[in-house]
C-alpha cells in the first residue's frame, strides 16, 4: 500500500489570517454605521426642541441681529479706528462673541437633561453612550453655523464686506466652526461639572463676559489701559477676532504692544483650538463616563 504525504502551502495560514482580519472589517463598518445613526436620531431629538419651542433660536438669530444693529448704530458713531470702517472692523468681534457666549447653550442642555433624569433613560436604549454626546455636539454645531450665517448677512446689510479671495473666506467660516466645536465641547464639560442648570448662566458669563470686553472685539487695544493692553494682546479671543478680520481683508488695527499670537494670528487661532478640543474632549467624556455609571 502506498502512502501519499499532502503538503499545506506555507502561505495557507497567511491566507486564513487575511481572510479573518476581512470578516471583521463589516463589523467594524457596522458599528460605525450604528454609532452615526445613533448620532443623527439624537441629534434630530436636539433639533425637534426648537420645533416645539422656536424661542429656542432666539440666541441665534435675534440677539446677533441686534447685537450687530446696536454696535454699528448705537455705538459705531462714538468709536473711532483709524483709517477704516468701524462696520467692517466690529463683525468679526461680534462673530467671535456670539460664538463665545454660545457654550451656555450646550451646558444649559446637558445641565438640565442629568437634573431630569433623561440621560438616564436613554441609558435603557440599544445605542452607544458616546451617540448622545456627539448628537448633542452636531446639535449645537448646526445652530452656531445658523448663527455665522445670519451674522454675515446683517453684516452685508449694514455694509460689511470681506476684501480677499473665496478661499481666504472659506478659510474664516472654517477656522469660525473650528472656535465654534471647541466652545460646544467646553460647553459640554461645564454642563457635566455643574450642579444645577441654573449655575451654568452664571458660570458662563463669568468666564467669558471680561474675555470677550477686554479684547480688541469691539475697540481697538491701545485705547485700553497699558495693563489691560498687555492682557488683550495675549487673550485667544482677541487673537481669534484678528485672524477672522485677516481672513476677511477688513480692518484690524494692530496694536503696538506687540506679542506672538497677535503677529500671527491665524496659526495661533488654530493653534489654540485644537489644544482646547485635544483636552476639553478627553476631559469631557471620562466625565460623562463618571455621571453615567452606577
Amino acid at each position: 500500500m502506498t502512502v501519499t504525504t499532502v503538503t499545506t502551502p506555507a502561505a495557507a495560514p497567511h491566507a486564513v489570517h487575511v481572510s479573518q482580519h476581512d470578516a471583521n472589517a463589516p463589523e467594524r463598518t457596522n458599528a460605525v454605521a450604528s454609532l452615526w445613526s445613533d448620532t443623527l436620531v439624537f441629534a434630530g431629538r436636539n433639533l425637534a426642541h426648537v420645533r416645539q419651542l422656536p424661542e429656542k433660536l432666539l440666541d441665534v438669530t435675534v440677539q446677533p441681529l441686534m447685537f450687530v444693529l446696536l454696535f454699528t448704530y448705537v455705538f459705531g458713531g462714538a468709536i473711532a479706528v483709524q483709517n477704516s470702517n468701524y462696520r467692517e472692523y466690529v463683525i468679526a468681534g461680534i462673530l467671535v462673541q456670539s460664538l463665545a457666549f454660545g457654550l451656555v447653550g450646550p451646558a444649559t442642555g446637558i445641565a438640565t437633561d442629568l437634573l431630569e433624569g433623561v440621560i438616564d433613560r436613554f441609558r435603557g436604549l440599544p445605542s452607544s453612550r458616546l451617540a448622545y454626546l456627539l448628537g448633542h455636539y452636531v446639535a449645537e454645531l448646526a445652530s452656531m453655523f445658523l448663527a455665522i450665517s445670519v451674522l454675515l448677512g446683517a453684516g452685508l446689510l449694514v455694509g460689511w464686506r470681506p476684501h480677499t479671495d473665496v478661499l481666504h473666506v472659506v478659510l474664516a467660516i472654517v477656522l469660525l466652526g473650528v472656535f465654534a466645536s471647541s466652545m460646544i465641547w467646553f460647553g459640554t464639560f461645564l454642563g457635566l461639572i455643574v450642579r444645577t442648570p441654573d449655575a451654568v448662566m452664571g458660570v458662563g458669563f463669568t468666564v467669558v463676559f471680561p474675555i470677550t470686553f477686554i479684547s480688541n472685539a469691539f475697540v481697538p487695544i491701545d485705547s485700553m489701559p497699558v495693563v489691560l493692553q498687555k492682557f488683550a494682546t495675549w487673550n485667544p479671543v482677541s487673537v481669534m477676532v484678528a485672524a477672522v478680520r485677516e481672513l476677511f481683508g477688513n480692518p484690524g488695527a494692530p496694536p503696538s504692544v506687540s506679542s506672538w499670537p497677535m503677529d500671527n494670528p491665524v496659526l495661533a487661532s488654530f493653534l489654540s483650538c485644537g489644544i482646547v478640543l485635544l483636552l476639553v474632549v478627553p476631559a469631557t467624556l471620562r466625565r460623562y463616563r463618571h455621571r453615567t455609571t452606577d
